[in-house]
């Protein structure tokens, strides 16, 4: 098969250029060397070739669609490329080891993803999304959204998304309509649309973790008032697995 990315442009990039091995001197990253991060490409490169290459124009050729239940079903070889990448442990490859991850250097990290995206950038972006879902709640979250959330995607049990984008007001945060009310029991009750949602729904993994922004009451006008609002498609249940159905309904898909 024909490579879909230069390895000796990467290495070139890596260690000719940006002298990547040199962050190993730190304490976050004294565990490392060149063969670790050599360890991480190859492994990369050959998931990249043998799960991810080889549908890329299958895929192209046969989108998602919405069943009348109003579940996804796409080819079955994008679930079997993302397990694989997930049992491989990239997905916390940037992350703390405390929450499970390799504390790869971004750098490393990064030029990993990129076999997978030069490789097919459709199914690559299911876990990309999700390792910048992650990335934020376990920078901002409390102690028990990084649990319920960013454990479960950090192991591709979950997958994560972003929603910002309205039908009516596009990209345009100033012209958002979703709502998100405060209740009794501090959670919010979010009221809305959001469309354009990469991995929006599926059924690839056990839950998935949308971020989405909306606007609270007395926010004022414009950009004011907007919070971001952790909404799983369930509910986390007592024991870590995906529980109660929360309300949050597929309408359509757009390719």
């Amino acid at each position: 098969m024909t490579d879909v990315l230069s390895r000796r442009d990467l290495d070139f990039l890596l260690y000719e250029w940006l002298d990547v091995v040199a962050v190993t001197s730190r304490k976050r990253f004294a565990e490392h060397s060149k063969d670790t991060f050599d360890a991480v490409l190859d492994l990369s490169a050959d998931l990249a070739h043998k799960h991810f290459a080889p549908h890329n124009k299958t895929a192209d050729a046969n989108e998602p669609t919405m069943r009348p239940d109003g579940t996804v079903e796409m080819i079955p070889e994008v679930k079997a490329a993302l397990d694989a990448y997930a049992a491989a442990g990239l997905i916390a490859g940037s992350f703390d080891e405390s929450v499970g991850g390799m504390q790869l250097p971004t750098t490393v990290a990064r030029a990993a993803m990129a076999w997978f995206q030069a490789a097919n950038a459709s199914t690559s972006s299911y876990p990309f999304l999700t390792i910048a879902n992650a990335n934020l709640l376990a920078e901002y979250g409390t102690e028990q959204q990084i649990d319920d959330y960013v454990r479960p995607m950090l192991e591709g049990r979950w997958f994560g998304t972003m929603c910002l984008s309205e039908p009516q007001a596009g990209s345009s945060l100033a012209d958002i309509t979703t709502r998100a009310v405060p209740q009794d029991d501090g959670s919010y009750r979010v009221t809305g649309t959001k469309m354009w949602i990469s991995g929006g729904d599926h059924e690839l993994t056990e839950n998935i973790v949308h971020l989405v922004l909306a606007k609270t009451p007395g926010g004022g006008p414009g950009v004011k008032g907007i919070s971001l609002f952790i909404v799983p498609k369930y509910l986390p249940g007592a024991d870590g697995a995906a529980g109660e159905r929360n309300d949050v309904t597929l309408v359509g898909l757009n390719h």
